[in-house]
């Protein structure tokens, strides 16, 4: 039995930080979903701000990196999805007001 939950898989997306604006993934709302198999096989499903990100190959190398690290999982894949597409709206309360202005 896998005990890698969604909460923690998102807790642990929550420590990369998008080196643009300076929030984490999480908070930005990028972060769609996380699949976890019964064999603790993670996929993380998320998008980006921008298609055209110069740290797409990065920064989905470093969500995959921190969820590595949770105890017990096994293959963790990320998949970048452009619907729905990613606004201001998504991301969190702070980071609107931060962003806004």
């Amino acid at each position: 039995m896998c005990e890698i939950t969604k909460e923690s898989v998102f807790d642990a997306v929550s420590t990369v930080i998008d080196p643009e604006v300076g929030f984490n993934l999480v908070e930005m709302g990028l972060i769609y979903d996380a699949i976890i198999e019964e064999s603790c096989n993670v996929q993380v499903v998320m998008t980006l701000s921008t298609r055209g990100c110069p740290l797409h190959q990065m920064i989905t190398q470093w969500v995959r990196e921190a969820v590595e690290k949770l105890d017990g999982v096994g293959v963790v894949e990320v998949e970048v999805v452009w619907e729905p597409e990613w606004n201001i709206t998504m991301a969190e309360d702070n980071v609107k007001k931060a962003l806004a202005g």
